[in-house]
């Protein structure tokens, strides 16, 4: 049997969840996925600044960041309690790439999650 999760989860995009997350007081670590690519004609620019140490995420634990080989793009894992500190970093690279952002669960933070939807 395949069950089809879009219906009863629907994509939520950064800005939702950077709101979501203004109005809840308490803050909880999330993990996050970046994907980002160079814009056209920014390649050179953006490694140079990469390479002089631009990468760095203040106030942001980097899991890990992963480069595609032979393309001009990668992704990043990230663990942070504050989504400001990674919007500030996008914004800081937005010359030079374009981004994607998305918060991630765990499996054993989204199982809790799915069988509630089951129960």
């Amino acid at each position: 049997m395949i069950v089809d999760l879009n219906k009863y989860f629907r994509q939520i995009t950064f800005s939702d969840f950077f709101a979501i997350n203004l109005v809840n007081t308490k803050r909880k670590i999330m993990l996050y996925v970046q994907h980002w690519s160079f814009k056209n004609g920014y390649h050179q620019k953006g490694a140079e600044k990469f390479l002089a140490g631009g990468g760095n995420y203040p106030g942001v634990e980097m899991i890990g960041r992963y480069h595609a080989p032979g393309s001009l793009e990668g992704w990043i894992v990230l663990k942070t309690e504050n989504p400001e500190a990674i919007y500030e970093h996008a914004a800081q690279w937005g010359e030079f790439l374009n981004w994607e952002t998305t918060p991630v669960f765990t499996d054993e933070e989204a199982g809790p999650l799915v069988a509630k939807v089951y129960s």
